[in-house]
Parts: C-alpha cells; sequence; structure tokens
C-alpha cells in the first residue's frame, strides 16, 4: 500500500496541511504513519472518505469534539447525528431571525401617535388561573394590566413561587416610562430580572434545583405588543376570524418535529411532550424568543399555559375567542372547558382586545 504524503492527502482532502495536523493532534485524524525521523506524516489512501467527511463538516460549522464523535458512529447514527446538529442551527437560526426582524421592526417603526390621521389604541384585558381537577395545588401564575401580560407555568417543588417571581419582576413594565429607542434593552433587563428572582427561589431550599418556570407575556407600547417567550405556554392571535399560533414551543417533542423525527400528530400524544428545552430555571437555556407584532383594531390575543392548549382543541379555542366578546367571560369559559376535559394540570389564560380608545 503506498501512502500519500501530507500535501497530496491535503489536495485529495481539500483540508490544509496545518488543519490536517491540527486534527492529528487532537486524534480526530491519525496518520497512518509518522517518519521516525522526519516526523513528516502519511496517510493511507482509505482515510480519504474519513477526511473529507471531516471537511464537510466543518464546512457545516460543526465544533471539533462533535465532529470526532460522529466520525465514531455507523452511517445510519452518523446520519441522524447530523440532522439533529443542523436542526439547532436552524432553531438558532430562527432565534438570530428573530431578533433581527425584532431590530428591523423597533427601529423602522414610527409613531402613530405622529399621524393626525391615527387612532388611539388601547387593549382591555382579564386574566384567569385555576389548579385544575387533578393537581393540588396551582403553580401557574396569570396576570393582565394596562401594559403587561404574562403567564408562567412553574414546575418542580418551587414551581408556584418561581413563576410568581417570574411575572412579579415584569411589573415594573406596567409604569416605567420606555423611551421608545430602549424598548429592546428595557425587555432584556426584565428578563434578567425574572431569571435572577427564580434563581433567588431555587436556591432557597434543599430542593433548589426543582424550581423554575416558563414565561411568556407581552407588552403593549401603544400600537405595538412586544413578545418575550421562554418554554411551552403559548400566545395566540385571533385575527378576522383566523386563529394564529404566534409562539413556538420549546419543548424536546416540538424539536423532534422540527427535524421531521415526529409528526405533530404523534407529539401530541407523546409522553415527554412537556419536557423543556428552555425555561427560567437553574441550568436550563433561558434564552427568550422575541417579536414584536403591529397591533390591529378588533385584534384579539391569549396567552395560555399548557393546561389549556394540551387538553382543549383548535378549534374549541377558536369558537370561544369568536364567541365570547367580553374578556372576562373569555378566560372563565376556557378555563371551563379544560376542567371540563379532566383538568389534568392547572390552567391560565389572558385575554387582551385591542380597541379603538374613546376621545
Amino acid at each position: 500500500m503506498e501512502l500519500l504524503t501530507i500535501g497530496t492527502f491535503a489536495k485529495a482532502s481539500r483540508l490544509s496541511p496545518k488543519a490536517l495536523r491540527l486534527y492529528d493532534e487532537l486524534g480526530l485524524l491519525t496518520p497512518a504513519r509518522v517518519d521516525p525521523v522526519t516526523g513528516y506524516r502519511l496517510y493511507a489512501p482509505e482515510q480519504l472518505d474519513q477526511a473529507r467527511l471531516v471537511a464537510w463538516l466543518r464546512r457545516l460549522g460543526m465544533p471539533l469534539a462533535r465532529i470526532q464523535q460522529v466520525c465514531t458512529l455507523e452511517a445510519g447514527p452518523a446520519a441522524e447525528e447530523i440532522r439533529a446538529f443542523w436542526a439547532q442551527v436552524e432553531a438558532d437560526t430562527a432565534a438570530r431571525r428573530d431578533l433581527a426582524t425584532f431590530l428591523i421592526d423597533h427601529l423602522s417603526w414610527k409613531d402613530p401617535a405622529m399621524s393626525s390621521i391615527a387612532k388611539p389604541l388601547g387593549i382591555r384585558y382579564a386574566a384567569l388561573s385555576d389548579t385544575g381537577r387533578v393537581r393540588e395545588s396551582n403553580q401557574d401564575t396569570a396576570y393582565a394590566g394596562s401594559r403587561l401580560l404574562a403567564v408562567a407555568d412553574g414546575y418542580g417543588s418551587g414551581g408556584a413561587p418561581a413563576s410568581a417571581a417570574a411575572v412579579d419582576a415584569l411589573k415594573s413594565l406596567e409604569t416605567d416610562s420606555i423611551p421608545a429607542g430602549n424598548l429592546l434593552n428595557v425587555l432584556e433587563d426584565a428578563i434578567d430580572q425574572a431569571k435572577q428572582a427564580v434563581h433567588g427561589i431555587s436556591g432557597a431550599g434543599p430542593s433548589s434545583e426543582e424550581a423554575g418556570t416558563t414565561l411568556t407575556a407581552m407588552l403593549w407600547t401603544g400600537s405595538q405588543l412586544a413578545l418575550v417567550h421562554i418554554g411551552d405556554s403559548r400566545v395566540y392571535l385571533l385575527r378576522d376570524g383566523e386563529l394564529f399560533q404566534i409562539t413556538h414551543d420549546h419543548t424536546m417533542v416540538q424539536s423532534m418535529v422540527d427535524e421531521g423525527r415526529l409528526s405533530p400528530e404523534e407529539a401530541a400524544s407523546h409522553p415527554q411532550r412537556s419536557l423543556l428545552i428552555r425555561a427560567l430555571g437553574q441550568g436550563a437555556d433561558s434564552t427568550p424568543d422575541m417579536r414584536l407584532h403591529d397591533a390591529q383594531q378588533g385584534d384579539r390575543y391569549l396567552l395560555c399555559s399548557d393546561g389549556l392548549s394540551t387538553v382543549v382543541s383548535i378549534e374549541e379555542i377558536r369558537r370561544v375567542l369568536s364567541d365570547i366578546s367580553e374578556p372576562e367571560q373569555t378566560v372563565r369559559e376556557l378555563v371551563a372547558l379544560a376542567n371540563g376535559s379532566g383538568g389534568p394540570d392547572n390552567v391560565s389564560c389572558v385575554v387582551a382586545d385591542v380597541m379603538e380608545l374613546q376621545q
């Protein structure tokens, strides 16, 4: 068997000699032979397939440690590992895209108060949280005010105080005057405060690691709603009779749907459908999704915990939101539907209507 010099092997594999020396040091791509006198690296032709795979994975942006793992796998498991990596890349890209959209919308938007024909808008709202029919205590927190709408779904032994602490940390947004150019920073600071508040709760007892919460909130700015979302509580928008889910669940099962490993129908009954991949809690990824939504007169927003969305069909939710005009009656009916379906979990709902202010 004739061995290839490092230069020939580099050209054939599309890896530089410098990269090959690094991969040798890391144990990722060890030469077939190293000349004991000159230290010159020589490679076997059959190593080209692995070298080309390494080159392609580097072009994907995969970290070297993960490439090393992929190279130890058979073809099928290796393909699954690459699929999972790319799904995470796409999720990260989507999060950055959302942030870019937020910034573009925020910087491009002009205050409608500057226009003489703009109609001043406001919101009317209601919030309700219920223990349900099965749980012994309520770990949800629901809040609605003139500017802030929020739902948090706590988990673990300290779930109830964790969800309450997360929402309480945002309540300063109700009274603070937020300069137009400072909205993103204010929201980011509020999330940091919520994170610290939850960590303070989770560090207060022997079961500290078991305390955490989701957090989904919207801040009314006068003509827009700024969304902050971590976890699997949801926001729906009813506009012109159509109902849209405008949040993306941060769950393991949803990531499997995104990767094509589960169908939405399979996900709905999956035993681990509530396993979170983002939350506020010790050791959890607390990166929020953030968006701006231009409000229109007649819009109706629903924020809810998964105690509603996992037991009440989307058709029933749309019917209630469409047929009942008053927010107070609407949240009562939604909670009643969840409890009428067995009420297996705590259930929380916030409903907000965008309406023209009377002058």
